[in-house]
């Protein structure tokens, strides 16, 4: 039976010529004609002043982080619900994360949490030195809000739209809203440069200092001259070449997962206690995953799990929220008015296949296979 994946890239067939120039040319190193031009398109699409092609997002966080001056003994306010990628550079400029609960429609930081985090914060004399928004699975955060509580506090803010390129709210990028913005283009995410990030920013000034530590913080000297600790974060002009034919079918790609994602939700119209990420007035997602809530908890959840890939079909628990982390298992987590949506959310949570060239015929599949699933489940559970 052929595997069904969760997100796999999907090429669009002109990344074959940008690639075939970098190796012609002999140009394989970082930098070089592609990420130039992929950073330029990238600020066309994004809306942003500032681009930098980067080695992975994981490194662009960091350099945000560093080009912001955190570091040891300040704080960082981030999301708990999302990827390990979001806080560990944190930990790596030396600061302490303080963990800040979800909503429940967004699935995405609490702007009630925020605020309480940031009185708590301010009670203390120690405000945060920047704050990290996630827009989880591609949906768009409730940013607005979020962004005008960092403003009121003056804390930068820091959106991780590793998962969201191209999620929009009237119109406007998510990635946008911030001091900086982060982009994944890792091969699961909804273009790929096979791994990859980007750093953006409406600051040229903060990008710049951002490029010359992205670069081993070399001094503008003929010989080799550092002041201070640099990193090796650009990336390869033969990724920036997958990268620019990515960039080219990107809203083909959105509108496929946004399809799939609307099949999903009319065929589990009937499902009892399913629930979805809920896009907020005036937005738009690029619905890079579909995650859903099952009835059942933990235990069904993961069960349908295992009957799905007896049928060689991909599904995941959502992200195990960083509260929850035994490494982070020690440092500050903040609630909203609900009480700690984030562990509900995974222990009900499931992402279902939602690759771009998935076929009607193979999601078709994955939904018979979901409901005889959850029927099975429910029937379990009348017998015991």
């Amino acid at each position: 039976m052929k595997n069904i994946p969760l997100s796999i890239p999907h090429l669009s067939g002109h990344e074959i010529k940008y690639v075939t120039e970098a190796l012609e040319t002999n140009w394989v190193a970082p930098l070089g004609p592609n990420v130039e031009a992929f950073e330029a398109g990238m600020r066309v699409y994004s809306g942003t002043q500032a681009t930098l092609a980067t080695s992975s997002g994981t490194a662009a966080i960091h350099l945000a982080l560093a080009t912001l001056g955190v570091t040891a003994g300040d704080d960082v306010f981030c999301q708990s619900l999302t990827f390990i990628a979001s806080t560990n550079p944190i930990r790596y400029v030396g600061a302490r994360p303080v963990l800040i609960d979800s909503e429940s429609d967004t699935w995405n930081m609490s702007p009630t949490a925020l605020r309480r985090a940031m009185i708590q914060a301010a009670t203390r004399g120690r405000l945060p030195k920047a704050v990290i928004v996630v827009h989880l699975y591609g949906v768009v955060a409730k940013i607005e809000e979020l962004a005008a509580i960092c403003e009121e506090y003056d804390v930068p803010l820091i959106e991780d739209a590793a998962e969201s390129l191209g999620s929009t709210v009237n119109g406007r990028m998510t990635g946008t809203f911030g001091t900086f913005g982060v982009y994944s283009f890792n091969g699961n995410k909804i273009i790929t440069t096979s791994g990859g990030g980007m750093l953006v920013s409406n600051d040229a000034g903060l990008i710049e200092r951002a490029f010359y530590l992205a670069t081993q913080a070399r001094q503008p000297v003929l010989h080799y001259e550092h002041t201070e600790v640099g990193f090796n974060y650009r990336m390869s002009n033969v990724c920036a070449g997958i990268g620019r034919g990515q960039l080219e079918v990107i809203e083909d790609r959105i509108e496929a997962r946004r399809t799939i994602f609307q099949r999903y939700v009319r065929a589990f119209e009937t499902i009892d206690a399913r629930h979805y990420q809920q896009e907020i007035s005036g937005s738009r997602a690029n619905r890079w995953l579909t995650a859903m809530t099952v009835p059942g908890g933990t235990e069904q959840r993961d069960l349908l799990i295992q009957q799905l890939q007896q049928k060689n079909i991909e599904s995941r628990p959502v992200w195990k929220p960083m509260h929850l982390q035994p490494v982070y298992r020690d440092v500050p987590y903040i609630t909203g008015e609900e009480q700690d949506v984030s562990r509900r959310l995974f222990e009900e949570g499931i992402c279902l296949p939602s690759a771009s060239q998935m076929t009607f015929t193979e999601q078709a599949l994955v939904i018979r296979s979901v409901r005889q699933g959850l029927v099975a489940d429910v029937r379990r559970n009348v017998q015991l």
